[in-house]
């Protein structure tokens, strides 16, 4: 099968296309086709080995010495059961699925076996559901299992009630596009904080007010808010001390998210009735072929996309 390889540690130039063998389901897991992946952030970091300084020894040892171990990227896609192991009881195949493959990756390729839920203990950190009919592959696999999640974790932990005032930094990004939604859901007031193109986009999702941070990064006086969330871990604490309520919390994408999605099943049927009801919307900047993965890596190290960039594996199939 065809696959982008990560060769070792460097620019987007060290991904490259290679024949790597198919694999076949374990008892437990499910092989699926993959239609659509992301160039996520957490790939660009990985591929650049972009990691603090303090944690880098670890990082090493984790993620590998001179190039990646598992040098095969990929952390969320959207695809179709071609086959099931022994054992799989939720999926069959035909059923079209999004998932995030978690440790160690993948989905940068024809296809992958992913586990069904519930993982045995030391396995990777892997979750398929099944895919909202709404939703092209396209869409499923824009940060739907990766940002949405995270989103939903980090505003959950806020308990935010109706008629609360939050306010989401970095409001057209991956993270903060469903931040935005998932705020308004919960019922809250929210202000999105993004670039002076991005405005519209944040005001589309739901914001009842935007702000551009190029003038105004949601800190001037004014406004008070019950819920900040940093979602691009650009705004220190400190600098928004000033404008929280005396009950206000600042939450961090970093520090409050724990690492990976850390989902369940039933978070992702969540996120999926969403979906389904209108509620949910994925926001996706621009598409490439997988032929192109270095093309897709260079325009997201420039730090300025809105919401995902999608790689289509399997061409003609991604919008259905």
């Amino acid at each position: 099968m065809r696959a982008i390889v990560c060769t070792e540690y460097g620019p987007p130039e060290v991904l490259q296309l290679a024949q790597v063998d198919k694999p076949t389901p374990k008892d437990g897991e499910v092989l699926i086709r993959i239609v659509a992946t992301t160039a996520h952030v957490g790939d660009v970091r990985i591929r650049t080995f972009d990691v603090p300084r303090g944690q880098r020894l670890v990082a090493r040892l984790v993620l590998g010495i001179r190039r990646p171990k598992h040098p095969i990227l990929g952390m969320e896609l959207a695809g179709e059961i071609e086959a099931v192991g022994t054992g799989v009881t939720r999926f069959s195949p035909g059923d079209e699925v999004f998932a995030f493959t978690g440790w160690p990756f993948g989905g940068y390729a024809e296809y992958i076996c992913l586990r069904e839920w519930p993982r045995r203990s030391g396995e990777k950190d892997g979750l398929v559901a099944l895919k909202p009919s709404t939703m092209t592959f396209d869409e499923a696999a824009a940060g739907l299992a990766t940002g949405a999640v995270v989103a939903l974790k980090v505003l959950r932990a806020a308990n935010i009630r109706p008629g609360q005032d939050v306010l989401v930094y970095g409001a057209s990004g991956s993270v903060g596009t469903y931040a935005v939604q998932l705020a308004k859901e919960f019922g809250a007031n929210v202000t999105g904080v993004a670039s002076t193109a991005n405005l519209a986009l944040v005001g589309s999702l739901g914001a009842d007010t935007v702000i551009d941070y190029t003038t105004d990064d949601g800190t001037a006086a004014g406004q008070s808010y019950d819920v900040i969330f940093d979602a691009v871990d650009k705004l220190p604490p400190a600098q928004t001390r000033w404008v929280r309520k005396p009950t206000g919390v600042h939450l961090n994408i970093v520090k409050d998210s724990d690492s990976g999605p850390g989902a369940t099943p039933e978070d992702l049927d969540y996120l999926g009735k969403l979906v389904e009801e209108g509620k949910l919307t994925a926001v996706i900047d621009r598409t490439y072929p997988l032929e192109q993965i270095v093309e897709a890596h260079r325009y997201v190290e420039k730090g300025h996309k809105r919401g995902h960039v999608v790689i289509s594996v399997a061409p003609g199939d991604a919008g259905t």
